[in-house]
């Protein structure tokens, strides 16, 4: 992990991810307005979209399973209505990302994520 002020950033977690599976969505939901993804900066802030959500993301170092990861807070739209909530990430053993996401007072599901340069020829699922 790297230092950046008083953040200890998860490095192998920066950039962006393509979303190729969810536990409650399947791949047709999950990119029914374009690619789902997730991203995390180096500054603690990322943001997600996939279906019709889109949120902005407050990172925080956290360990999930024994991994380095993040945890976050997220604020953003489901169909233009406010809604937040919380998760995490981690990288997963194959170079990817495994995570879980709630929504506040309503849905929650895990997620997996690729680099989109490998999402063109995965076939997860």
């Amino acid at each position: 992990m790297a230092h950046n002020g008083n953040l200890w950033i998860p490095e192998a977690l920066l950039g962006r991810w393509r979303i190729v599976e969810m536990d409650n969505w399947d791949l047709d939901a999950i990119e029914l307005v374009g690619p789902g993804y997730i991203e995390f900066r180096r500054d603690g802030a990322g943001e997600f979209s996939f279906i019709c959500v889109t949120g902005e993301l407050d990172c925080r170092p956290e360990q999930h399973n024994g991994r380095d990861g993040f945890g976050f807070s997220w604020e953003g739209f489901d169909e233009g209505d406010p809604v937040s909530g919380r998760g995490w990430a981690v990288p997963s053993v194959d170079g990817g990302v495994d995570g879980y996401l709630t929504f506040h007072l309503g849905d929650e599901s895990g997620f997996r994520a690729v680099p989109f340069e490998d999402s063109a020829t995965e076939s997860r699922g």
